[in-house]
């Protein structure tokens, strides 16, 4: 049998812990990422801190959105299934980030790159 009480544990464990891993992912990340997109902008602060932000807003939008979209618990009748249930909710959620982490790393890296590429004069 379903304990209704049980989930309503989960939900308020799962969603906390959801959104507080995707605030320090991408604390981190945007903290770090500022200096690519100086490198990116050429130096432009203004520019590249203001792009940098709406990246990490972005960031919030869809991980936070993902969280609450897969919240929903299924079959949980005791602590046991509450446990594992949450195991798995938050260990698929943590690769779910690594991956979108890394999405970005990669977006940073290429634009610096691109970047690096308009900064070298042709050769004739």
């Amino acid at each position: 049998m379903v304990d209704n009480k049980l989930i309503l544990i989960g939900y308020l464990i799962y969603m906390p812990l959801a959104i507080a891993l995707t605030i320090y992912v991408s604390r981190t990340l945007f903290a770090n990422g500022k200096h690519f997109m100086l490198a990116i902008f050429h130096g432009e602060e203004t520019i590249a801190l203001a792009t940098n932000r709406l990246f990490e807003m972005g960031f919030y939008l869809l991980n936070i959105g993902f969280a609450l979209y897969t919240v929903k618990m299924y079959g949980i009748a005791d602590t046991q299934d509450l446990v594992e249930n949450l195991a798995v909710k938050v260990g698929a959620f943590s690769v779910y980030l690594g991956v979108v982490l890394f999405l970005n790393l990669y977006l940073f890296l290429r634009g610096r790159k691109n970047a690096r590429r308009t900064d070298t004069p042709a050769v004739a």
